[in-house]
Formats: structure tokens, sequence, C-alpha cells
């Protein structure tokens, strides 16, 4: 596709009732440099990648670019200077920085290639202050925006001093600070609208490189929400931004962004629906990284620990979070940490059988791919759509499959696996109901074929329902849930597949144990008892601690339950020892939490 050059336009909306002032074209010129080759410091291998992008895409923006790289400090400064006069009639200014960069005595220095550690004996003369260039073209331009992706760490050596005026100034070790003197724009005194000032990392706080090669985190970041500009207000793109790079970098880099516009600021024309597989993905990407955006920290935090926990990517379970909150996130933290942890197990489990569809159909193979890049952006709605037209497809396929009996085999066994990706697609978006319909079809297309894997989709159904069942309140759903589980119990022997066989017993009982407590009802409770116990003689203390303790605490669950509703100090008793046989593998230094619970 050839790239859409639109003419800059910018539409400056009141913060105000009055409503948006009629769009009219605007000037915009920006001035773009990448500082690679380093004589005398550490050289940085993405700036001039990150130039050279980042230039084009201001340039098919509309902007007037000037682009340099690699400059020494004579040139840096004709560069800023040369820009500075021409920007005069501009309506609005952008300078891009991706370099080398510190802070010295409260102010941030961008520092050129031809640095050594005597530039530090005169900063001033040697190095290129920022404020300098912020206060001219603040006086010069309507709107300035500068993008500083200097905030790597100190490329001097530790205890190097510096010196302003012959006088020594303390020296950042990582990271820009605040902008000097930069402050909120107030009253009507001149045409000025404000400043966006955005460095790539928190003051203070060092940013990563990229690959070799390839581009920083905040640009890549830039280059892949920066062209959201069309119809997006420009605040709510640097959010995108910011909250991208978090997620890439996981939680290492948080960019930071301030800005003293008086007015909101919009580029380019009304946004185009976006298309493709990549596009759609896109699209819900920068919604969910708005959600994470207004997240409280505590909110945060808790999805940082689960993650890290379970080893499951971060940008997923953000996606589970959206998805969760289009159903009213729980107001109680350890229900909103119980539900995170369910989805986790999911998401983990879903990682670990994700292999390539043995399929002879590359349409079907090229949709689940599409749906495995969705859902690693947290694209899940996203995900669901593609593995939907997979599932559309299969069902068109179905009719000339049975025509042909040297593919029966292969070909179900694959159209078996598009629908255990949809169930477990529509599991992470809380969508119970549909997973275990999907996961019966899975059943269905593998019955005659594989009984064991058979069982495990129908085990998988008996699973959804019983989610269905406890989210909703739903006894019938436990109820069919107990009957398929029996299914399973009757066609899959333990001689072989104990493991198999214990957690089926496991699950029955979970589900036994969850219908007697709501309906009260004591034979529920002691079915419930007697398949822990069956359970537990199939499980190997030695050989599977932690599956052999789960299934003792949940007996010691199901009997307390009984003891309570009694009155048995009999049971409470049997209870007691339950728990003490999984404390006893469930040490507080290997499983904190489970210890703990």
């Amino acid at each position: 596709m050839k790239p859409l050059l639109i003419a800059l336009f910018f539409v400056l909306t009141l913060l105000s009732p009055a409503g948006a002032e009629d769009a009219k074209p605007l000037k915009g010129v920006a001035l773009v440099i990448g500082q690679s080759k380093y004589r005398h410091i550490a050289a940085l291998g993405n700036p001039a990648n990150d130039a050279n992008a980042i230039e084009k895409l201001l340039r098919d923006l509309g902007f007037e670019v000037t682009g340099v790289t690699d400059r020494d400090a004579k040139k840096l400064k004709r560069d800023l200077d040369r820009f500075s006069e021409d920007a005069g009639g501009a309506d609005v200014a952008i300078v891009y920085y991706s370099g080398h960069g510190i802070e010295a005595g409260g102010e941030n220095w961008l520092v050129p290639i031809d640095a050594d550690l005597t530039s530090l004996d005169d900063v001033s003369a040697s190095l290129v202050p920022l404020s300098g260039l912020l206060d001219e073209l603040k006086a010069k331009v309507p709107v300035t925006i500068f993008l500083i992706d200097a905030c790597r760490s100190n490329p001097f050596p530790p205890g190097t001093l510096a010196k302003k005026a012959g006088q020594p100034i303390a020296m950042a070790a990582g990271g820009l600070g605040a902008p000097k003197g930069f402050a909120p724009v107030s009253g009507d005194t001149n045409d000025s609208l404000g400043t966006v000032i955005g460095f790539a990392a928190e003051p203070g706080q060092p940013a990563l490189d990229g690959d070799v090669g390839g581009n920083s985190p905040y640009a890549a970041a830039l280059l892949r929400h920066l062209s959201a500009l069309q119809g997006q207000e420009f605040g709510l793109v640097m959010r995108m931004v910011t909250e991208e790079v978090y997620l890439k970098t996981k939680t290492r880099q948080r960019p930071w962004t301030n800005e003293s516009l008086r007015k909101q600021l919009y580029f380019g024309a009304p946004q185009i629906e976006a298309k493709g597989e990549q596009g759609l993905i896109t699209g819900e990407r920068r919604q969910l990284l708005l959600t994470i955006a207004d997240l409280p920290d505590a909110e945060r935090q808790r999805v940082e620990t689960i993650a890290l926990a379970d080893g499951v990517p971060l940008d997923t379970l953000y996606g589970v979070l959206r998805a969760l909150g289009e159903r009213d996130i729980p107001k109680d933290p350890e229900s909103l940490d119980k539900m995170l942890r369910s989805q986790a197990g999911k998401l983990k489990e879903l990682m670990a059988e994700r292999q390539a569809l043995s399929t002879g159909d590359p349409e079907i193979a090229r949709l689940t791919k599409a749906a495995d890049d969705a859902l690693a952006e947290g694209a899940i709605k996203t995900a669901r759509a593609f593995l939907d037209d997979a599932k559309a497809r299969v069902e068109q396929s179905r009719a000339s499959i049975e025509d042909v009996e040297s593919q029966v085999k292969a070909k179900r066994i694959a159209n078996a696996e598009v629908m255990e990706k949809s169930a477990e697609a529509a599991e992470l978006d809380f969508d119970y109901y549909a997973a275990a319909k999907d996961y019966n079809e899975a059943f269905d297309w593998v019955k005659k074929e594989d009984q064991l894997l058979a069982a495990k989709y129908l085990t998988r159904q008996a699973d959804a329902l019983q989610s269905y069942g406890e989210q909703k309140g739903d006894n019938d759903a436990l109820k069919l849930a107990v009957r398929i589980y029996g299914m399973i119990y009757a066609a899959v022997p333990p001689e072989g597949q104990r493991n198999q066989w214990a957690k089926v017993q496991n699950n029955l009982a979970n589900t036994l144990s969850i219908l007697g407590k709501r309906l009260n009802d004591a034979a529920m409770l002691e079915q419930a008892v007697a398949a822990y116990r069956t359970a537990l003689t199939a499980f190997d203390p030695a050989d599977d601690p932690a599956s052999w303790s789960q299934v003792q605490n949940n007996l010691g669950a199901a009997l307390q339950a009984l003891g309570e509703r009694d009155g048995s100090v009999d049971r409470m008793k049997e209870a007691r020892k339950a728990y003490e046989a999984a404390l006893a593998l469930r040490g507080r230094e290997v499983v904190p939490l489970d210890w703990a619970a």
C-alpha cells in the first residue's frame, strides 16, 4: 500500500462548554535529531534508526522536517539556532531528540557526539541546555512539543564532576530531571497556546535501548501510536505511548509527559476505521492502553504481581481486567484477586498448550495465528473475532471432510483444536457458557477418533460449566458438570492415566462441594468427601506434592463444612488433620500464599 500523505490540520478545541473552533490548516515544523556515533563515550545503537523513522512519520503527517544525525557540539548548536530562527511564523514546532542526555545543576543537557570528560569542565560551552531552546521556541511559536528520548544512564564515569562557570554542580546518575522553569501557562498575555514535553522515562529514571538495528521502546511506541493522531486528541495519544512502553518493557520503564496546553490539540483528518488484522489488533490495544492509564496504582500492582507470579504476559492479563471491567470489576480486592488468579491460570494453561495447528488449510492457520497475536497484545475481543471466522471456516469444511477418509482423523483433531482455542479465549473474556459450548463441539469432533482427547475436552467443558455455575449462581449448570464428570470417570480408567483421572475426581468433588454448601445438602457434601479421598489414592505425594496437598486442602474444606452444618466435633478433627497434611507439603518458603490460605 502506498503511504497516505495528508495535509496537517490542528483543530484547537477550547477546554470549555463553548465547543470547537473551525478547523483550519496551520503550518507545522519539526527538527529531528539522532545521536548514535559517540566518539569518546558509549555509542548508542538506536538513535539514528529512531530519528529516520520519526522524520518520515512527521513528513507523512504534513510537517516541514529537518533531520540531522551524529552532530558535534558546534553543529548541534547551529542546528538548534537555525531551527529556532526558521520556526518564526509556524503555528506548531516539534523537536524530537534521541541520544545521550544528562541532568546537572537542575538543567537538562543534550550531549554532542564529540563530548568527553573535558566537556564537563564547562558544560555551558560543551553541552547544549534544553531549557534555552524551550524558552526560545515558546516565545516564537504558539504550540511547542518536545519529545526527548535522552534519558539513558549517565555516560560519564561515576563520581565525575561537572562545572558551570567554574563552579561544581551536582550531576544525576541517570535520567533527565523535570524541565527547568516548566510551568502551566496562565492568562492570555500572549499568543502562546502552551507546551508539551515528553521524556522517555520518568524524571530521574534511565530509559532502555531497543535491539541493535531497531528502535528504542519510546520511539517504537511513538511510531505505533502517533499514527492515531488522525482525529485523536494529542494528550490521549501520549497516554497510549506511555502505557505501550510500560507494557513492552514489562514495567521497567514508564514515559513522563507534562503539558501546559490551554486548548485541546487534534491532528489530522477524521480517523479512518482500522483495516486488516493488525489494524484491528492495534485499535483494541489503544483502548486497552487508555484503560490502563486510568487504573489506580493498587490495581496496577495487583495485575503486575499476579502476572509475575504466574509467568503470564502482562499485556494479556490487563486485557482480561478490561474484559472484566465491562462486567463491573468487583469492589472487594479479595474477589478481584481470586478472579484474576483464576484467569491467569487459564492463560498459563493456554500458553503451555499453544502450538501450530496441524491443518492443511492456510486460512485457518492464518486466523489462529492472528488470534494468538491479538491475545499477546491484550486484544481479547479481537482474538475471539478471528477465532469466530476460523470456526465458520471449520463448519464450512465439515461436509467435505466426511468424503476424505484418509484425512478424517487429522482434520477432526485440527478442527477440535480451533474450537479449543476459541473456548480458551472465551474463558479469558469470562464467557464460560460460550466456552462450554465450544469445548462440547471439540469433544464432538474427536469422540470417535481419540478417547483420551475426547475426555480432555469433556473435562474442560465440565470445568467451564462449574465456573459458570459458581459465577452466575446457576445450580443446573453445576449439576450438568457433575453428570459430565461422571461420564469421564466411566470412560477413562485410572490405569495409565492416573493424573488425569485424579484431577477429574478432584474437580467433581469441588462441584459437589459447591452444590452441597449452596443447597445445604449433607449427602452431596459426603459425596464430595468420598471423591476427594478417591483422588488422593491416585496422587503420589512424593512425585506430585502440589496436587496431593491441594486435594488435602479441599478435603479439609468439605469436612469443615460438614462439621459446621452438623456440629460434629469428629468431622472438625478430620478437617484439621487434612489441613495439617496439606501444610506438611506446602511450606511457607515454597508457596507462601497457599500456605497462608
